[in-house]
């Protein structure tokens, strides 16, 4: 017995007598890959914020002098520069900043005199709403237009979707936004004019969600829905257009080497049912695609804060521009940050998602002595 307890001191417990795991330790190692991703969010967002603030003091020009114009008094360039947080050193600026942000305070925009997050609470929804509506339509026909292609390669249809596809970023989102407006309202007058989201003459439709859309259906205000729907045909076609290229060539692609893989021709010699096979298929090459989704996301917001402009749909569009041109530095840094935590959100929902489809894919769950 001495000798057996001074050998397992010496090289370690024999097999069948280490301890058992811990309950804590066993849900931790089998959920430490998405727990360790979640947690680092607010370290990329507070990183971003860094930058963020940096960027802006780059932009040439003196925003007090913007906001109070260039005969203000030293008086009254000292009360604006503290409003604007310009007062003291950079450092200490910047550590003012951050702890704003960390008690959710982005300050007050020196152009509309109105708070940041107030201005976001409303304008934001409606930019997010463009931007997933065209994202879902975009996902949708891409894999509807892969599957064609794979299953009916000969078609006229498909080698059509095929050329498309090659297509991926050779068109500017902006020249496609003005060549439809071009067409579709100036000469064939089928689309209402890129004036907002709705017509003149319709009453504003009270909100609820502060997603234009949502909320005129969620009032019963279907004229409005009506309106809604055909003054975003355009930009969401538009946003469909420049990015469903892109995802259909990625998934044709990840389909035809899903197929010729020996594991699919040993489904199908096997006798597995075709429709099986082909889910099979679509199941290991989705992984491919949902990793372009999140980059392409980012992409989809910018393209709609654009399009926003110039459809005249206002939301984080015409935000962002007036920011811009009056070197609002509060506006553009919660602007900047607000787009970034989106994105990464975004990035952290499709990076857990393709872990969940390819649990292969996680890294984190590899443990000592499996």
């Amino acid at each position: 017995m001495t000798t057996l307890a001074r050998d397992q001191r010496t090289v370690g417990p024999v097999a069948g007598l280490a301890p058992e795991k811990s309950r804590a330790t066993e849900i931790w190692q089998s959920n430490r890959w998405w727990i360790k991703r979640t947690a680092l969010l607010p370290v990329h967002v507070f990183v971003f914020a860094i930058i963020s603030f940096f960027i802006v003091l780059l932009i040439p020009g003196d925003p007090v002098k913007l906001v109070g114009g260039p005969q203000i008094t030293a008086a009254q360039y000292a009360t604006i520069q503290k409003a604007l947080g310009l007062n003291g050193s950079v450092f200490s600026q910047l550590l003012t900043y951050l702890n704003n942000i960390v008690h959710l305070n982005f300050g007050v925009s020196a152009y509309s005199g109105k708070s940041v997050l107030s201005e976001f609470s409303v304008r934001l929804p409606a930019t997010l709403e463009l931007t997933l509506i065209a994202f879902v339509i975009s996902i949708v026909f891409a894999v509807a237009a892969s599957w064609f292609v794979l299953m009916r390669p000969r078609n006229v249809l498909s080698r059509i979707l095929t050329a498309y596809s090659r297509t991926a970023g050779a068109i500017p989102q902006y020249l496609l936004a003005v060549a439809a407006i071009f067409i579709f309202f100036a000469t064939l007058h089928w689309a209402p004019a890129p004036l907002g989201r709705m017509s003149p003459g319709l009453a504003a439709v009270p909100p609820i969600t502060n997603l234009p859309l949502l909320d005129s259906i969620l009032r019963g205000r279907f004229d409005a829905t009506g309106s809604i729907v055909a003054h975003l045909t355009l930009p969401v076609l538009v946003l469909v257009a420049s990015q469903a290229d892109l995802l259909i060539k990625i998934l044709v692609r990840a389909l035809e080497e899903e197929v010729d893989r020996p594991s699919t021709w040993f489904r199908i010699a096997s006798g597995v049912p075709r429709r099986i096979v082909f889910l099979s298929v679509f199941r290991r090459a989705l992984p491919q695609l949902v990793v372009l989704l999140a980059a392409m996301f980012g992409f989809s917001l910018g393209g709609a804060v654009l399009l926003e402009n110039l459809f005249s749909l206002g939301a984080m569009g015409q935000y962002a521009v007036d920011a811009i041109n009056t070197k609002d530095i509060v506006a553009l840094r919660g602007f900047l940050l607000f787009t970034a935590t989106v994105s990464l959100i975004v990035f952290l929902i499709v990076d857990l998602v393709n872990m969940i489809l390819d649990p292969r894919r996680r890294s984190d769950t590899a443990t000592k002595g499996n």
